[in-house]
């Protein structure tokens, strides 16, 4: 069965009822030396229906189990303003699947006594309770639920947690079925309303030493009494003695007994209580929590207990329901943990890590991952023989026959094969990233900028303040982002084997092909540089004495140092890195390590302090002497800027994302299994010859 949608965020729920009669609390005038009594109301303010509510998708049933009403009085207004108070309650209960409210007109204004009269009149006045809905069940169309006492149909939305805030007066509501009474007529305070604290004292009672629970449970003896006491008009006791034959008059509580009845049910609760905590253990606090406000006895809550936990039966042939605590977070920690990533606690909560580890000891397999998410999204088979069907609920693609999709195993897939793709992506040479500069994109357009070297000296501000204008200059470079990528395979054989290791092989790849391919189109563009590495651009040394040594160093930092802008004036930027092929890794780093530099040899070339020491950092790639590159050499080198202050070279992504992005999806109708599909937006382009030296290495 799918799970119904439940909506979280608190919404102001108003229910609207009629008001029957204002059933009075006072008629006739006080006596001498008393205050007037308050108009009393009744009402029967909700009957566990459903009911029509503006700005509500379908019908809505307030689950009354599940209603919080406060110990305190809660106000009574017109038309939900609280600026009109009417008055206010003194008993709000539940029995059964109604609301029942009771109260006084308390309020001074005008607005009370509107009420009062009119209701007196014989206006029909209706009852809104206003209250916050902040659990929403939502049943759809077809399916059926429970809530007080009674079975409703979708579609419906059903107000799981609702707490109460006020009750108003209105002048139309929207169940016929409740009513309200105002009292019509006045008794005097000692005959119907007398106050509740000479009535306690009256029986023997001390208001300022009972506890809560006592007061609770002696006022609403107190009501029930007030409920059936006579009124003025209809008494007929007349003598100063009570009259034990007229079962009208109220008799003499047994304060002794009271008391005593009142512990022992205050004792019954407090045992209910204790047996329900040591049943959950704290290892089902929502099904304590239900208990508890439920009124359960540990009967029931063990069998509750033993619903939650019973484990699954592989041969049943009755329908799935699948276990709430298996959601898409359990699911995705428990692949990580059976694919041995480490650091998960930084990724997921404790309770998704503990579930996984409780739920799928020894590891989860692809057969059984797909099978979870089936079930949560209305597979009703209990294996994966029909696997098309099944592959079809896994990726949601029943939801209109489901309901709601639950768990998307799509992205459960993907997050997953992202953390594997990054492993691929990162384990192949990354030269690339430290000699270039990064550029965001927003879309694939050429862009254009404007190189850092130019005429952008500051100029001398005259005396009156006026700057004068300066120019971005003529000198610029572009770059565009395009796709690559590529589509990759889980076939149905992957899935009958049940292997799991197929969605971290498979993303493993598709990152390590990202990684190869942003290399191969980086050093493509980088070697091809023979319109751009030029001795027309001063950036361009050959002959034997270019060779990476000291001299050859010390050539190229010459070079570099005496490049100019457009004016003839030094650019002002230092190299900082020395880029090499494999084979002159070892002589690039000592020229930046040691401090000195022997020869043994007869003829010394080298003196022995290497004045280059610690001045250039090495970068080392296997590209740079590879024969499938135009431009590959072994003996070539380069000295070059720091990318973040004059690149040679640059690379844009689109977005900012230097990552490639893996997405996952079920195979078409004519393959059956799972695609996974990497894609990565990147471009690359040369950008300024000034930001570098090549040496050719040779004659």
């Amino acid at each position: 069965m799918p799970k119904p949608k439940t909506n979280n965020p608190t919404r102001t729920l108003r229910l609207c009822a009629p008001v029957g009669e204002l059933v009075a609390a006072t008629g006739g005038d006080a006596t001498d030396g008393e205050s007037p009594s308050l108009r009393r109301f009744e009402m029967v303010a909700y009957t566990g229906g459903a009911m029509s509510l503006a700005g509500w998708p379908s019908p809505v049933v307030v689950d009354l189990a599940g209603m919080a009403v406060s110990a305190k009085s809660r106000p009574i207004l017109k038309d939900h303003n609280p600026s009109l108070i009417v008055g206010h309650t003194d008993r709000v209960r539940i029995e059964g699947s109604q609301l029942l409210v009771t109260g006084v007109v308390s309020g001074a204004g005008a607005v009370a006594r509107e009420i009062a009269e009119s209701s007196g009149n014989g206006f029909p006045w209706q009852a809104s309770l206003g209250a916050s809905a902040e659990r929403v069940e939502s049943i759809p169309k077809g399916k059926t639920t429970q809530a007080n006492g009674r079975e409703f149909t979708g579609p419906v939305q059903v107000v799981r947690k609702s707490t109460l805030g006020e009750v108003s007066f209105v002048a139309l509501g929207a169940d016929d079925d409740t009513s309200a009474q105002v009292a019509a007529q006045q008794h005097t305070m000692e005959a119907d309303t007398m106050d509740f604290e000479a009535w306690l004292t009256d029986r023997g009672f001390d208001a300022a030493t009972i506890d809560s629970t006592q007061r609770t449970w002696l006022r609403a003896t107190y009501d029930e009494e007030q409920a059936t006491a006579p009124s003025a008009s209809t008494a007929t006791a007349t003598d100063d003695e009570p009259d034990e034959d007229n079962p009208a008059v109220i008799g003499q509580i047994d304060a002794g007994g009271v008391v005593a009845g009142m512990r022992a049910e205050a004792a019954a609760e407090a045992k209910r209580i204790a047996a329900v905590r040591r049943l959950c253990a704290k290892d089902h606090p929502e099904l304590e929590a239900r208990a508890i406000a439920e009124g359960w006895d540990a009967t029931r809550c063990e069998l509750e207990i033993l619903r939650a936990d019973r484990p699954r039966l592989t041969g049943s042939p009755a329908i799935h329901v699948p276990d709430n605590s298996v959601s898409g977070n359990v699911l995705e920690a428990a692949c990580m943990m059976t694919a041995g990533l480490s650091d998960l606690d930084s990724l997921y909560e404790p309770r998704a890590l503990d579930v996984a580890a409780k739920r799928f000891r020894g590891g989860i397999g692809l057969q059984e991952l797909l099978l979870e998410a089936a079930w949560a999204n209305g597979y009703t088979g209990r294996s994966f023989r029909d696997s098309r069907e099944a592959l079809r609920c896994a990726f949601g693609q029943n939801v209109a026959a489901a309901g709601l999709s639950t768990i998307n195993v799509g992205g459960i897939l993907s997050n997953v094969a992202n953390k594997f793709m990054l492993e691929g992506f990162f384990s192949v040479e990354r030269t690339w990233r430290s000699i270039t500069a990064i550029r965001n994109v927003s879309d694939f357009k050429t862009v254009t900028s404007y190189r850092l070297v130019g005429r952008d000296q500051y100029e001398l501000v005259a005396p009156g303040g006026e700057f004068k204008h300066g120019t971005l200059g003529e000198e610029s470079y572009t770059n565009k982002a395009d796709t690559y990528g590529l589509l990759l395979s889980i076939d149905r054989r992957d899935i009958i084997n049940d292997d799991l290791g197929a969605i971290t092989t498979v993303p493993r790849k598709l990152g390590r092909g990202s990684g190869l391919k942003i290399n191969d189109v980086f050093w493509s563009v980088f070697l091809d540089n023979a319109a751009f590495f030029t001795a027309g651009n001063n950036n361009y040394l050959t002959g034997a004495a270019t060779a990476l040594s000291i001299d050859g160093l010390t050539t190229a930092e010459t070079a570099f140092l005496d490049q100019v802008d457009a004016d003839g004036k030094p650019i002002g930027i230092m190299p900082s890195v020395m880029l090499v092929p494999t084979a002159l890794s070892a002589v690039g780093t000592q020229l930046f390590k040691s401090l000195e530099l022997r020869d043994t040899s007869s003829s010394t070339k080298y003196p022995v302090a290497n004045p280059h020491q610690g001045k250039f950092r090495v970068e080392v790639s296997r590209y740079l002497a590879n024969a499938q590159y135009t431009g590959g050499s072994n003996k070539a080198w380069y000295l070059l800027a720091d990318p973040t202050d004059l690149p040679v070279i640059e690379v844009a992504f689109l977005n900012g994302r230097e990552a490639p992005t893996i997405e996952t999806a079920e195979a078409d109708f004519n393959a059956l299994g799972v695609r996974m599909r990497g894609y990565h937006d990147f471009g690359v382009n040369l950008q300024d010859p000034r930001g570098g030296v090549k040496s050719k290495g040779e004659a």
